[in-house]
């Protein structure tokens, strides 16, 4: 049943507004509207919505709810499948202690502390939390306020070629591909140039001609699960005269050296794995530290540690470039808010898990990959690249189109990762698995049994 939706408050199917139609109309009368279709005319005419939705009458709020569970049921959530797909969102353990304390109300309110005097308890999260972020990634400062690990990849290379005053950027092929549209998108405004880094063998080739660029960008590992060799990627930007730009799993820098001990300009990650939910693909959170001497050109902001004049410790906002809202035209960055709910989670996780905790997770992680490996190839699925290192993901061929393959496999209780047809039709029958450490045993030979089956039909 199709019902018409009204835009004139006042009208029944809009009770929730609480202006009368004589109110409208006086509000329209005062800034010269004859109509609220008059405050979208900049709209064209062929983007509006025409006819009536398709939604159900009104209901109550009993019935409404057992519609919503109705819809949502229709959903194939994680707790009815064995979840194999990463591609940079992971299943991960989330303790939890992490809901008790962002569920406060302290912290679940909070916004920008702009009156540190009243904002010690939030301000120090988030120092603790570049704080743990610059040591998992072996760099000096790290920041806080990026949106996601995309927007704060693309940020990073933008602020590395700007360091150089180059408008080129190289960018490895075996980034993440969402990774590198951001890139491409940002690069696009601001009429800089992306060349890419070829792929062989499931790894970047370093060695090919990439002229002068201002930054080298690599992932770690890469998109393909693959470990890239960052001492290449040094030796890539230098002659080059770039920085050295990594987008890094905080995870895998639990049993990895970390970018920093490479000589790496700045780190950025996407910080989800460390106890913030898959959900839909959101929310999530950017992570980026670099060099110091990077400090005053870093986007979103710094909190920083110091004494008042009765020598009492204290937190405060240090560094924050003003320009990203006040005068946009000279911003080096496009951030203005900030992600500090999920950095709260993430710096909880880091705090209940700890150093060793988090090397648990990465050791845990690499064994059950390498057990997946085993038993798929005893399944019938060959590995794309054999004699390449990975860290939790790896890329399996399976001799046919993976997609079908993937939803046979939904249908036994097994989400068996991307095919990656989806990203480069010339990949049709490649299939990318993530094994994090909360895959059990059981599961993952059930996942071998089941693609057994499916790749012998």
């Amino acid at each position: 049943m199709t019902r018409k939706i009204a835009f004139l408050a006042g009208h029944p199917a809009m009770t929730y507004v609480p202006h009368t139609e004589d109110d409208v109309r006086s509000m329209l009368a005062t800034i010269g509207a004859m109509s609220i279709d008059d405050l979208f005319i900049e709209i064209p005419d062929d983007l509006k919505l025409k006819g009536e939705l398709n939604i159900p009458d009104q209901m109550d709020e009993h019935q409404l709810l057992g519609h919503l569970r109705m819809l949502s049921e229709r959903n194939l959530d994680l707790s009815r499948v064995a979840c194999f797909l990463g591609a940079g969102m992971y299943d991960r353990y989330i303790p939890a202690s992490i809901g008790a304390v962002i569920s406060r109300g302290e912290f679940l309110t909070s916004y920008t502390p702009y009156q540190p005097e009243v904002s010690q308890g939030y301000l120090q999260t988030i120092y603790e939390f570049q704080t743990g972020i610059a040591e998992l990634y072996g760099c000096e400062i790290a920041n806080a306020s990026m949106y996601d690990g995309p927007t704060s990849l693309a940020e990073a290379a933008i602020m590395g070629a700007s360091l150089q005053k180059s408008n080129r950027i190289a960018v490895s092929a075996c980034v993440h591909p969402h990774y590198r549209e951001v890139i491409h998108t940002y690069c696009w405004a601001l009429g800089m140039e992306v060349v890419e880094m070829p792929e062989r063998d499931g790894a970047t080739d370093w060695n090919a001609e990439i002229g002068e660029v201002g930054a080298v960008v690599a992932q770690y590992p890469n998109f393909f699960g693959v470990i890239e060799d960052l001492k290449a990627v040094r030796e890539a930007a230098d002659p080059a005269g770039a920085k050295m730009v990594v987008s890094a799993d905080p995870t895998a820098c639990g049993i990895l050296p970390p970018p920093g001990s490479f000589g790496a300009d700045i780190v950025t990650g996407e910080g989800q794995p460390l106890g913030i939910p898959m959900g839909f693909g959101g929310p999530v959170l950017g992570l980026f530290a670099c060099k110091r001497e990077y400090a005053r050109f870093i986007p979103g902001r710094i909190v920083g540690r110091a004494k008042d004049a009765q020598g009492r410790l204290g937190y405060t906002m240090t560094l924050r470039t003003r320009e990203q809202d006040i005068r946009r035209e000279k911003a080096t960055s496009n951030i203005c808010t900030n992600e500090a709910l999920m950095a709260l989670a993430s710096t909880v996780y880091m705090a209940a898990v700890g150093k060793n905790g988090i090397r648990s997770v990465a050791e845990s992680s690499v064994r059950n990959a390498q057990y997946t490996i085993d038993q798929l190839e005893k399944a019938g699925a060959k590995r794309k690249y054999p004699n390449q290192k990975v860290f939790c993901e790896f890329v399996v061929d399976l001799g046919r189109p993976a997609g079908p393959v993937r939803d046979a496999l939904l249908d036994r209780g097994v989400l068996a990762g991307l095919p990656l047809g989806e990203v480069d039709p010339r990949r049709e029958n490649e299939l990318l698995v993530a094994v994090t450490e909360v895959r059990t045993k059981e599961q993952i030979d059930s996942f071998a049994t089941a693609m057994k089956e499916v790749l012998a039909r």
